[in-house]
């Protein structure tokens, strides 16, 4: 089943500021993320961003929000981000099946949000060198049963490349430098 750019969408679920020094790898993953977005946005692909709780959380991590100037982040109380009426409603709207999902916790938002994603209809594709937990046991076994679950997992670089699917054009020099 290829992704295709014209029918991906992403999702960054919950990277916020008193969460995100507690988790596993969180520098490695800030600067996948990074890359992530970074090469997203070169491809034009919509990218949708979740903050479970602010009150308590704070808001999204510096580094993510200033690579997202414009993008508002959607506020959540709810675990996965299909309970959230805004975010679903978002979600349908792009009218795209692949939902590109990079985010923390990955045993409870994340895995939540792609089984409710799955059930609705849409394939989730979750970037495993994207996503993380406070600890690593939780990450290893969200990511078996996000497997099980029937979702695709890729890394950030090969969804990237996969979205940009040739060599040559410009995004391919573009992704090619951010993944270096």
């Amino acid at each position: 089943m290829r992704i295709e750019n014209e029918k991906a969408a992403a999702l960054i679920i919950d990277f916020q500021e008193k969460l995100f020094p507690h988790i596993f790898e969180n520098t490695v993953v800030q600067k996948n993320v990074s890359r992530l977005i970074e090469g997203l946005k070169i491809l034009h692909i919509p990218i949708l961003v979740t903050e479970q709780y602010p009150k308590g959380l704070g808001s999204t991590i510096m580094p993510l929000k200033n690579i997202l100037p414009g993008i508002e982040s959607f506020e959540k109380i709810s675990f996965s981000c299909c309970d959230d009426n805004d975010v679903m409603n978002a979600i349908q709207k792009l009218k795209r099946n692949f939902i590109i999902i990079a985010g923390i916790e990955a045993h409870v938002c994340v895995l939540q949000t792609v089984i409710d994603l799955i059930y609705t209809g849409f394939t989730p594709v979750v970037v495993t060198d994207c996503i993380s937990s406070r600890k690593e046991i939780d990450k290893v076994f969200a990511i078996e049963r996000i497997k099980k679950e029937g979702a695709i997992l890729v890394t950030y670089e090969s969804v990237l490349f996969e979205l940009c699917r040739v060599a040559g054009s410009e995004k391919f020099k573009s992704i090619s430098a951010i993944v270096k």
